[in-house]
């Protein structure tokens, strides 16, 4: 059985979807009655928890097999910190997949994840993955780079922005590289290695870094999205510094905009930070290690946005 630790989320409810009325069993752990509710009416058992509250995950894990870690956040908000979600959080949920026998852990980490790194973000991905790495369980991690599909949060803040005003604003050159991957592919790169969840407990512990067929600049996205929402507008680049200098005024400008009828995405230091650089692997990588080649993002956007 699989005990899935994020399975409303994004990357959650589109695997939750695919395993639904198969031969798998699955519990998914679910912060609130109405988001187990969610997993309960396509299936799946539900039982309420939290993995930054360790007392909540007693028990949960019972006759389980294999933990799918799904959960993590892209921005801090209150005392939902990277460090408590990803750091914190991974340790009491392998603490109780310990207790209960649990055979096998996934864990979705990111593609840049490192202990040396700059970005919160990738730094606790890491120390979340040395968690994994070092519990003694046998253990899956993927590293993909920007997952896309249907409500995914970048680019339900980049279609925010495309749609605000008479130009679309491009933190510095736009020229970072990011290499994105469906959603629906990423399922399948899961399937293929938990096809048969009877004979995962053979697999070594691996790391797996990938991403869609292509690198694409952060320009390239923004157009090629604004291409499938068929809205026209110049990209106009503003210096970095100075967009990271107005962000103390965020706050104001988005009771300005709501007043106005306009949704303005909130952005952080460190995202801004992070659209400078690239976050890219091999372009062949999900061929390599899964054996099939992913939707470009073209092809992509026509599946969600298109004809979403």
């Amino acid at each position: 059985m699989f005990f899935i630790a994020g399975g409303t989320g994004f990357i959650g409810s589109h695997l939750v979807r695919a395993l639904a009325g198969g031969s798998y069993s699955t519990r998914c752990l679910a912060r609130t009655p109405e988001k187990a509710e969610v997993c309960k009416k396509i299936g799946h058992e539900a039982v309420i928890g939290d993995i930054t509250d360790r007392e909540s995950l007693k028990g949960r894990l019972d006759n389980c097999d294999i933990v799918v870690h799904l959960v993590g956040i892209i921005e801090e908000k209150g005392d939902m910190t990277f460090k408590r979600v990803h750091v914190e959080g991974t340790r009491n949920l392998i603490e109780e997949a310990k207790g209960a026998n649990i055979k096998h852990i996934f864990y979705q980490s990111a593609l840049g994840a490192s202990i040396n790194s700059w970005a919160k973000y990738y730094k606790t991905k890491a120390e979340a993955e040395d968690i994994v790495r070092t519990c003694g369980i046998p253990y899956t991690i993927f590293r993909s780079s920007l997952v896309i599909g249907k409500s995914d949060g970048f680019t339900e803040k980049l279609k925010e922005l495309v749609r605000l005003g008479p130009f679309v604003p491009i933190p510095g050159s736009g020229n970072g590289k990011l290499q994105p991957i469906y959603v629906e592919d990423w399922v399948k790169c899961f399937l293929k290695i938990f096809s048969d969840a009877s004979r995962i407990t053979h697999y070594a512990s691996r790391i797996y870094e990938f991403g869609g067929p292509e690198h694409l600049t952060y320009n390239e996205i923004v157009l090629q999205l604004m291409e499938a929402m068929q809205i026209h507008k110049p990209l106009v680049h503003i210096p970095a510094k100075l967009i990271k200098l107005s962000l103390p005024f965020s706050g104001i400008s988005r009771k300005i905009g709501s007043l106005l009828g306009k949704k303005i995405p909130t952005v952080t230091g460190e995202q801004l930070g992070l659209l400078q650089v690239d976050n890219i692997c091999d372009m062949d990588s999900v061929e390599g290690n899964f054996g099939f080649v992913p939707m470009t993002y073209r092809e992509a956007l026509k599946k969600f946005i298109v004809n979403g």
